[in-house]
């Protein structure tokens, strides 16, 4: 586990850094997630062998640092991330985004398109939290209600619906950081993470579970340029499911792009 001490974040983020040396790929991470422990499954399957991997958590939970005062929005976490690409002085990677892992990797990548190779995104936020999404409904109360109490009703309700790995991820997040994204979500963003994916000069691939069919992404986006893959017998929380099917579909994904320069 590395870390940077981020001037935008007024605070420590953490991440993995597993080496290889063909182009890296930045791993974003969900909602009540963290990228060190969705994606080390997924980063150390064959299919991404000699891959860079870069796997963060975001401030707020995990292993990074979670300050009282930062505010948690995308755009505060893609301005801590772009320090981070910085710092390791990335010219040319690929970013992966699930979920609302997905809305701040688009917001990434529209500040630093010039040095983007491609984007892989996986039933990515794109549009403001609908009534059922999850993180409309932690929104949907206040801030300090949320802290003093609907934290600890939503993990006791994620354990008696059976979801134990997503409700031991939560326990990893700050509540106040929990509550700012889910509202940042539930906003949405200006421009849109939809419109920002559509007008992004790069390739751009985005991920649907078998199991999350019908979505209407599968037909919408391959008309704005953007390859649909089916991540087979898989729903949203894809890298729990199966990492060997997630780590195939972002190196098919990802594989005519190696044949290009910037």
């Amino acid at each position: 586990m590395r870390e940077l001490w981020s001037t935008s974040g007024g605070a420590f983020i953490r991440y993995l850094d597993l080496p290889g040396d063909e182009v890296p790929i930045v791993f974003i991470h969900g909602h009540g997630c963290s990228g060190s422990h969705d994606y080390p499954q997924v980063a150390t399957q064959p299919g991404l062998a000699g891959r860079r991997r870069i796997l963060v958590d975001l401030l707020g939970c995990g292993y990074s640092d979670r300050p009282n005062d930062f505010g948690y929005r995308v755009s505060d976490h893609a301005a801590v991330l772009e320090e981070l690409i910085d710092h390791l002085d990335l010219s040319d990677f690929v970013l992966f985004g699930h979920s609302a892992g997905g809305a701040i990797a688009l917001e990434l990548g529209r500040r630093v398109e010039n040095r983007l190779r491609g984007l892989v995104l996986s039933e990515s936020n794109l549009d403001p939290s609908p009534p059922d999404a999850g993180s409309y409904q932690v929104a949907s109360q206040s801030e300090e209600a949320f802290i003093e109490h609907g934290y600890t009703q939503l993990i006791a309700a994620a354990r008696s619906a059976g979801n134990d790995n997503w409700a031991s991820t939560v326990t990893h997040w700050s509540p106040r950081a929990m509550w700012r994204l889910a509202d940042s979500l539930k906003r949405g963003q200006q421009p849109s993470g939809r419109h920002v994916l559509y007008d992004l000069n790069v390739p751009r691939a985005y991920l649907i579970g078998e199991n999350s069919l019908p979505d209407h992404d599968q037909a919408e986006l391959p008309g704005h340029g953007i390859d649909v893959l089916v991540v087979p017998a898989v729903g949203h929380s894809m890298a729990w499911e199966d990492p060997t099917a997630v780590a195939t579909a972002i190196a098919a994904a990802t594989a005519p792009w190696h044949s290009t320069t910037r």
